[in-house]
This record gives structure tokens, sequence and C-alpha cells, in this order.
């Protein structure tokens, strides 16, 4: 079923508890969560053979010295920390295993991407959001980087020597957008001088979610012939599914919305790489946070496979 990947299905956690690429603590902890309610028995009941070694360690990067570059907030160690993650996923990738990103912060996406398109340099990126995460250095308001990993890897706007090492190899038409409801004016205009698709709520209301993803795959993968990599950001959701995650917006994916999202990718037979992220424990009560890390276990489990029948 599986184009792309070697025989035996092997998926690798690779697990990122970071949060520099925002402002608010906690998002570090949502892989940690995600792997204590038992991700790696339930992807193994699936049948995959999965590997994981603990999660990666970033204490050691904490330390450097990192003032502002520009608006940017904590940019060598973003920088640092995505070009480790890339490695850790392009290594997988290269070997035919699934990588699975627990995240963190969305600036991660920098490096998963950049892993993905090492091992597969003609992937496409299906990228669920609430945002577009694709200001530049000059349309930011916040500097924070988590706003921002799209527009390193379509190199967009003025190059930065820290991040000098992403390649900026992937293209507008190898990227789509689904569920995008809080857009900055700057990140609007990014959108259609670049001519990039995105399927906001209001298309996901107007043409259902089935129609929606046959329209982000013919447009993005429209003979079925590339590798996907799906960057899935559980914000792209409704806070009444997963209220537990930094930049919740009213009026998101349902529930079933976002599973069949993941189904449909799951079922083109093309998946290559996964990432769920934004995930944060210590943003809403007790129930809130082991409802939405129980949701963040139960969208990688249909990405990779499970069906309600």
């Amino acid at each position: 079923m599986s184009r792309f990947l070697a025989s035996p299905l092997t998926a690798a956690i690779v697990g990122c508890p970071f949060s520099g690429g925002q402002p608010r603590v906690g998002v570090d902890q949502g892989p940690i969560h995600m792997v204590e309610a038992g991700l790696v028995e339930q992807l193994t009941e699936l049948g995959w053979k999965v590997k994981f070694d603990g999660h990666h360690q970033f204490e050691e990067v904490n330390g450097i010295t990192d003032p502002p570059i520009g608006k940017l907030k904590n940019p060598r160690l973003v920088s640092t920390v995505t070009e480790a993650v890339a490695k850790a996923v392009g290594g997988h990738a290269n070997k035919g295993e699934l990588p699975v990103t627990l995240g963190g912060d969305h600036s991660l996406a920098m490096g998963t991407i950049s892993g993905t398109l090492d091992a597969h340099p003609d992937a496409c990126v299906i990228w669920i959001d609430a945002h577009a995460d694709i200001n530049t250095a000059e349309s930011t308001d916040s500097g924070n980087i988590h706003g921002m990993p799209v527009s390193f890897l379509l190199g967009l706007g003025s190059p930065i020597p820290e991040f000098g090492w992403v390649k900026p190899i992937l293209k507008p038409e190898r990227l789509v957008y689904i569920g995008l409801r809080d857009v900055d004016a700057g990140e609007k205009r990014i959108l259609k001088e670049n001519k990039i698709k995105a399927f906001s709520m209001h298309e996901v209301d107007k043409y259902g979610i089935g129609k929606v993803v046959e329209m982000a795959l013919d447009h993005v993968n429209p003979k079925r012939a590339f590798p996907i990599h799906l960057s899935f950001d559980v914000d792209a959701l409704d806070p009444s599914v997963a209220p537990s995650t930094g930049t919740p917006v009213r009026g998101g994916l349902t529930f079933r919305e976002g599973h069949y999202i993941c189904e449909a990718i799951w079922e083109t037979g093309l998946l290559v790489a996964l990432d769920l992220m934004e995930v944060n424990p210590s943003l809403a009560d007790a129930a809130s946070v082991k409802q939405t890390v129980a949701v963040g276990c139960s969208l990688v489990r249909a990405a990779l496979g499970e069906t309600l029948l």
C-alpha cells in the first residue's frame, strides 16, 4: 500500500520537546505526554514496527547567547535545533522509515520538511493549520519563528546567515494549506504573490472536507506520484476539540474533519513523513490536556492507517 516506505513498515518517532519558536511555556511537554499516553504501543498494535529511543535533548543548545536578529526571537536556538531535527528526520526518511515528529512548536517543521526533502526531493507538503506560518523576517509582527517556517523553506524574504543551512528547495506549487482561518495581512499578500494554494475554513464549509482534500491533492500531487509530507498543527482543530494549544482560534476543523484528512492522506499510499505539532499541556485544565493529547495520538493513528472498520 505504501509506495515509498521500506518493508516492514517502520515508524520512527522523533520526539521534539522544544518551545523556542514561540513565547509560551509548556509546548515542549506535548511529545512527552503523547508518548506517555501510549502512542508507541498504539502504533505497534496497528502493525507498525516502531522506533523510539527517547526524546531529543536540546538542553545543550539552550545556553547559547541569542539576542534577536532584527525582530526574530531565539534565532540561533531555533536554527540549531531545527537543523538537528532535519538530520534526524532525513536519516529516518533515507532508510525508508516514516518519521513521526511530535512537537513542540511549529518552527520545527523547518527541520522536518528539510529532512524529508533531503530523502525525497520531489515531495509535496500538506500543511494543516489555523495559521499560514509563512511570515518573513520583514513581515512578522511578533518575531516568533513558529509563524515563519514556511517562508524559510520557500526561500522568501531576506537571507539570514544563521539559517544558511535551510535549502530553499520547496516550490510554491508543491505546498497546499487546509484549515486556515487566522492569517496576517502580510501573509495573505505572500500567499497571493507566490500563487500558493490554500483552503481556508470557508472552503471547508463550502465544499465539505472530502472535496477539499481531493482538490488539495489534485493541486499539489495531480498524478498521485509524489511523496507526501503531512504537517499537522493541532490548532487547526476547533478549540472545543483540542483546547490545549498555544494559539487557539475559534471556528476550526471538527474532530472528524481532522481525522478524515489524515485517513485520506494515508489512503493515497504516498505518506512519507508526519508532523503533529503544538500540543501544549500547560495551557488548560487536566481534562482538556488529556483530551488534546488523546486527539493528537488519534490523529497520528489515523494518518498511519487506523480505520473505523
